[in-house]
């Protein structure tokens, strides 16, 4: 009897250990699957030393002042699974070999994969310049400002990783018609409009405001900008990366260097949102959108003289405001979904003719007392002197970057509007956005319809590649965001 009663209790201890174990399961296992978003945020100040050379223009000038500092602002965002990163730099635009030297040091002191990093220009024209000298070639030797720059990038992501912290982020979008207009035009019949090139064009860029000439603009706009939002899981701000398509503004002094309305967006951004002063400290950031052939003239209406920076600090309030309002109604999630791809697309380079390459030779044969047929042949027949001697194909870096269920594209032109809404209608992400001027510096992207129209922007020397290049790098990229999907 007493064996059978000890037998009995062992009997039923094992059954509730046993059903101890089995309903205890699953909940030791959902403990270990929780999920924890992270995210850090750094800017590195890369404000030039004064005497270098900004190339904002049609002629090189030397900095003699600086307006506000030049940064590579960086954001790093962690799932436990995958490492992210968003570097925005106030530049011109950065060549690849700059970005993939940055890149490689990130690599080597974090283990973030290259892949997994964004490094993008902002294309402030007051800026010195970090290109090399031919963009189809890359430098062996980088510069004195190119190594400041490579070294305080990855200096940035590194400290934006010591600041990673658990975190929150959501997105939005706001409209901000009122600062974006297409910057090209078609003019009445019968007006000529010139090229470098002995022809004419049916488009021309930027027309005196307020012409009697003028007909339509050639193309749309895309007022929106597209943020991603962060914060500590207690809610305060960590950063801010915002994207809109607009060129750049200028109206700064001669030999000024500033990070034009970028800049001023980032500040006016923080102190709406009360984020500043904090430790460690909030940064927001503005990225090119597909802004190639985009301003902010109404050229509708006859200019007017205005205060050097009254216009960007006009454009940096307006897109500020407009964030700060969709900002009140963003949804913020503890834990999404991140990914990266990265593929470079060999396309061929643009060549002139023995015509053309003829025709550019009479024209630096000239005196400089002969009337030029166009202002700027001379710079162009350089350019395309340039061009008959590079290499016949360049390999560019297409990247899509995946942050819940917002895709991103990273293209390294001056891209024109209607890619990036093309990009936007096919997505098959609920939200996205693209990123110019990201991971290298590769001129002008126009339509295949744009090239056809001429213009400033298509003109051999400023766009390098092949006419057929943005259809086969919009398919690239949403081949790559249908795979992060």
């Amino acid at each position: 009897m007493t064996c059978f009663r000890l037998w009995l209790c062992v009997t039923r201890s094992i059954i509730a250990m046993s059903v101890l174990f089995l309903t205890a399961g699953p909940a030791i296992q959902a403990a270990q699957e929780i999920r924890v978003l992270q995210a850090g945020a750094f800017s590195s100040n890369i404000t030039p030393a004064l005497g270098g050379l900004i190339i904002g223009g049609w002629a090189p000038i030397p900095a003699t002042k600086i307006h506000d500092d030049l940064f590579a602002k960086c954001l790093v965002l962690d799932n436990g699974k995958t490492r992210l990163v968003f570097v925005v730099c106030d530049n011109l635009g950065l060549p690849r070999e700059v970005c993939d030297a940055a890149k490689q040091i990130i690599h080597e002191t974090t283990g973030i994969p290259m892949k997994n990093i964004m490094i993008s220009a902002t294309h402030t024209h007051s800026a010195v310049t970090a290109r090399g000298k031919n963009r189809l070639v890359q430098d062996e030797a980088l510069s004195e400002y190119q190594h400041f720059i490579v070294q305080r990038i990855a200096d940035g992501v590194r400290c934006a990783v010591n600041n990673l912290e658990p975190a929150k982020i959501g997105w939005g979008g706001a409209d901000e018609p009122a600062s974006v207009f297409n910057r090209r035009w078609h003019l009445k019949p019968g007006t000529d409009i010139p090229n470098p090139f002995g022809g004419h064009d049916q488009v021309r860029m930027n027309p005196p405001s307020g012409s009697k000439d003028l007909l339509k603009p050639a193309g749309p706009t895309d007022p929106e900008i597209a943020f991603l939002s962060v914060l500590s899981t207690d809610g305060r701000p960590l950063a801010l990366l915002a994207n809109y398509s607009l060129h750049y503004v200028g109206g700064v002094e001669k030999g000024d260097v500033s990070a034009d309305y970028f800049g001023m967006f980032a500040d006016r951004i923080q102190q709406l949102i009360k984020a500043d002063r904090q430790s460690p400290p909030f940064v927001a950031m503005m990225s090119n959108g597909t802004s190639g052939n985009i301003n902010n003239i109404d050229f509708t209406k006859k200019s007017k003289s205005i205060p050097r920076y009254q216009k960007m600090r006009e454009v940096a309030e307006l897109t500020a405001q407009a964030v700060y309002t969709a900002y009140q109604n963003v949804e913020y999630k503890d834990w999404v979904e991140l990914g990266a791809r990265q593929e470079d697309l060999t396309l061929h380079v643009r060549k002139p003719d023995q015509d053309m390459l003829h025709y550019f030779q009479n024209v630096l044969a000239k005196s400089d007392d002969e009337t030029p047929y166009h202002t700027h042949e001379k710079i162009y027949a350089q350019r395309v002197k340039q061009l008959d001697e590079s290499p016949d194909q360049v390999d560019v870096p297409l990247q899509a970057l995946r942050v819940g269920d917002v895709g991103i594209s990273a293209i390294p032109f001056e891209v024109f509007v209607e890619i990036g809404l093309e990009l936007k209608e096919k997505s098959p992400f609920k939200h996205s956005f693209t990123v110019s001027l990201a991971n290298g510096s590769y001129g002008y992207l126009p339509t295949v319809p744009q090239h056809k129209l001429g213009g400033y922007e298509t003109w051999m020397g400023t766009n390098i590649v092949e006419i057929e290049a943005a259809p086969k790098i919009v398919e690239t990229l949403l081949d790559m965001q249908n795979a992060l999907k």
